[in-house]
């Protein structure tokens, strides 16, 4: 009976907070080409299976064939929607290998003009997979695939590396992006892209790297003390014989911390360029999930532009719930746990949305997909809400004609 309880309280959140946006922009007079009596109305909404799903699934196979129709069935925002947004162009990595309908659904709520999008999609990915993200990719100019493709093994280099060639891409983008965001494909934004831009020029924030993490714990030493071996597209392994490797080079003090960062372009410059960058890549290429290392041990050295060199796990990157901190930071997962992550249920976003971070991991639609429904919606409404500038009826997801259809 509790359980219940508690899904009914989530489902009727999730209304909740899709009425009261019908309700506001049922108040706002900004739709552009559209007469009142076409607005969405709430007992329009109401004759849905769902309150918070937003049409079938997004499928491969099922993608618009013509760019303008796909860009306007699939409710792209194709303007920035504020001063504030186009004088602070974004760079996003976006790194995926499966979950079509995730991925399309997070680029069109990160999508914006001005910003730019490199997308690296595993070697390993099936032909189709890859043939319908670069159909997809190839209806933005502002959205490219990674120059080079990498057989990404989970915790091994070749994930590291997968972020190494969308930054060189980036690097030669004629955006003149500010900072670079990473995100995996399980990922979605809790933020809009103005909260984003507004974040990264923040007192905290502004000309500084974003990358969590803390001295490399004794219980992480074994990552980096001895020897992996990445056995290609299926996991990392300790050499055996087990070898110790050497100190690090020039004397570089380890830090462990998240796969996930925020990072100046003058950093990825560095990154890219200065050997120091260059000799502790080396080094780290026989160890563990060297992703987790990295950069953030890179941003605490004083050569290293825009350096966080007393930083801690400050950065609201992700809102997350790890199973061993159940009970500490979260209630529990209302999903079901993967490698100690929790997949998140519908129970799960009010603690999302309340978390207030830049992004949410993670999501699966053949599980749970009510839960990227709300989130979704949620998100939406935000972002149009704080627009400045007129609102096309096809950026609204719960337009009358929604659902994917060929063309």
């Amino acid at each position: 009976m509790h359980q219940l309880g508690g899904r009914k309280c989530s489902f009727l959140f999730c209304l909740g907070v899709v009425a009261c946006s019908i309700i506001y922009w049922l108040s706002r007079t900004k739709l552009v080409g559209t007469p009142t009596s076409s607005k969405p109305t709430l007992a329009g909404i109401e004759k849905r299976e769902n309150y918070c799903q937003n049409g079938k699934q997004i499928n491969r196979l099922a993608l618009p064939k013509n760019c303008s129709n796909l860009t306007k069935e699939l409710h792209f925002i194709n303007t920035t929607l504020s001063h504030e947004e186009e004088n602070y162009p974004l760079a996003f990595i976006v790194t995926i290998h499966k979950e079509l309908d995730i991925f399309v659904r997070m680029l069109r709520a990160i999508y914006m003009p001005q910003n730019v999008y490199c997308i690296h999609v595993d070697a390993k990915a099936p032909k189709e997979y890859q043939e319908a993200v670069q159909k997809l990719v190839s209806c933005f100019g502002n959205v490219f695939l990674s120059s080079r493709s990498e057989k990404v093994t989970y915790a091994g280099f070749s994930r590291l590396q997968a972020d190494l060639n969308c930054m060189k891409d980036l690097i030669a983008s004629p955006i003149a992006w500010r900072k670079v965001i990473n995100l995996c494909g399980q990922d979605f934004p809790t933020m809009s892209n103005l909260e984003l831009v507004q974040y990264m020029q923040s007192t905290g924030w502004r000309d500084k790297n974003m990358t969590p993490g803390v001295k490399q714990p004794a219980t992480m030493k074994h990552r980096t003390r001895f020897q992996h071996h990445e056995i290609v597209g299926s996991h990392v392994a300790p050499r055996v014989p087990r070898h110790t490797k050497p100190p690090p080079p020039h004397n570089l003090k380890i830090y462990f911390g998240t796969a996930y960062y925020a990072l100046t372009r003058d950093f990825v410059d560095f990154v890219l360029k200065n050997q120091i960058a260059h000799d502790f890549l080396e080094w780290s290429k026989d160890t563990f999930s060297p992703d987790e290392h990295y950069f953030v041990t890179l941003n605490h050295i004083k050569e290293a532009p825009g350096n966080h060199i007393d930083g801690g796990w400050e950065g609201a990157i992700r809102a997350i719930k790890w199973r061993d901190q159940e009970g500490k930071t979260h209630d529990g997962c209302k999903g079901h746990y993967v490698r100690d992550i929790c997949v998140y249920g519908i129970e799960d976003i009010p603690w999302i949305i309340e978390k207030k971070s830049m992004f949410a991991n993670k999501f699966e639609i053949n599980t749970f997909p009510e839960a990227l429904d709300c989130l979704e919606q949620w998100h939406r409404n935000k972002v149009l809400n704080q627009a400045t500038v007129p609102i096309n009826p096809s950026w609204l997801l719960w337009s009358h004609n929604n659902s994917i259809q060929h063309n």
